[in-house]
């Protein structure tokens, strides 16, 4: 059985952030017994919320002992006041804490335009009890669509002793990250330097959340902290600093994989493997433009054997296609190969595509790289949450 990560202790409230919701959690604070070496990645959309702009200047300060986050409202377009707002909901949290305000990260998700109920927020603040363990509570709480909490503890065999890691998730629409997806949080109790965690967290975003697309708008609040506060007293270095990194990206392509199976609307996700690309560059354009594509995500809600859809998606994704010898495999089904049509059974194909979890690949004909990337189908009630969604 995981141990909980040392140092750590959490809580949760209910603000009443969102009109109607006056029960509901909806502000939850993580808090490390020590300062901890911190690391980050953010939304690369232009358009960015105020807490994302103040937990970057918080963590170019040093270290951090809080998150504290909130869902209903993203505090994103909301001018000035909604970077006072955030910076308000830190100083809070720094006063329940006993700490530095510049040590607190901030994080918020929900509706984007509307002014923050930040009254009522730094008032639930004040109120959290923090405990330990209570992980489940914090996902459940940082929820808006999502209908099932991200939640995840692992322990780290290494040479030196165990370590463990602790992540929670939340995300089910806007899911397009070019750095992170929505928002994550994840602490370890490990020893490390802050310039390892900022390297190792690069890397595991770009293998998990940068890989899965849901809808392919990039949120305005997408934040990826990651906390070291070293309360095992270990020091992963070498071989095991190389397996702490390798279990980091366990965690978050599990945390990733979960966010793509509640998206809105989802009943289906697709895995597009790319083979034969003139360079890894270029096999994950393939790869995230057929995730991407409206046309292969209907295809596939409705089990459409339409393969050419596929084909075309890479074809205009802006990487090096041969299409005289070029490939396209649904699960085990050959459909076109080596630049021809294939024979095949209709309703072979879907009979795949009617599987929950649907294996595509393509062979660009042209290289010896290859990536993957993971998408989900279209359907109706996608387009019911977001047409409702402020009302």
């Amino acid at each position: 059985m995981t141990q909980d990560v040392l140092g750590f202790t959490v809580g949760v409230a209910a603000a009443g952030v969102k009109s109607g919701t006056p029960t509901r959690t909806d502000v939850a604070l993580i808090v490390s017994d020590r300062p901890c070496n911190a690391a980050g990645v953010f939304t690369t959309n232009e358009v960015i919320a105020a807490p994302c702009l103040v937990t970057r200047r918080h963590l170019e300060k040093g270290r951090l002992r809080a998150i504290v986050v909130n869902s209903g409202n993203a505090n994103a377009c909301t001018g000035a006041d909604g970077e006072q707002h955030a910076v308000m909901m830190a100083r809070v949290a720094a006063q329940r804490v006993g700490c530095d305000p510049y040590e607190v990260a901030v994080a918020s998700t929900g509706v984007i335009g509307v002014p923050l109920p930040v009254e009522r927020i730094m008032k639930a603040v004040k109120e959290i009890g923090l405990r330990p363990g209570e992980w489940l509570d914090v996902a459940k709480a940082i929820m808006t669509t999502d209908t099932k909490p991200k939640n995840i503890g692992i322990d780290v065999k290494l040479q030196a002793g165990t370590v463990r890691l602790r992540g929670v998730a939340k995300g089910a629409g806007m899911i397009h990250p070019n750095m992170a997806t929505m928002l994550a949080f994840v602490v370890t109790d490990a020893e490390v330097a802050a310039d390892e965690l900022q390297e190792m967290l690069e890397d595991a975003a770009d293998a998990s959340f940068n890989l899965i697309s849901i809808d392919g708008d990039t949120s305005t609040n997408d934040t990826l902290l990651l906390l070291a506060n070293g309360a095992s007293g270990i020091e992963p270095r070498g071989d095991d600093l190389k397996k702490f990194g390798a279990a980091l990206r366990s965690l978050c392509e599990t945390l990733a994989r979960a966010i793509l199976a509640d998206g809105e609307g989802v009943t289906k996700v697709f895995e597009v493997r790319v083979s034969g690309a003139a360079s890894v560059e270029d096999a994950r354009r393939a790869a995230r433009t057929i995730t991407t594509s409206n046309l292969v995500k209907t295809a596939i809600h409705g089990a459409d054997p339409n393969w050419g859809r596929i084909l075309a998606a890479a074809g205009r994704s802006g990487a090096k296609v041969d299409q005289t010898k070029a490939s396209v495999h649904i699960a085990d089904v050959a459909v076109f190969a080596k630049g021809s049509p294939c024979a095949f059974d209709g309703n072979a194909v879907r009979r795949r595509f009617e599987q929950k979890d649907i294996t595509i690949g393509v062979d660009l004909g042209v290289g010896s790289d290859g990536a993957h990337a993971w998408g989900t189908d279209l359907s109706a009630e996608y387009v019911r949450i977001n047409a409702d969604y402020t009302t």
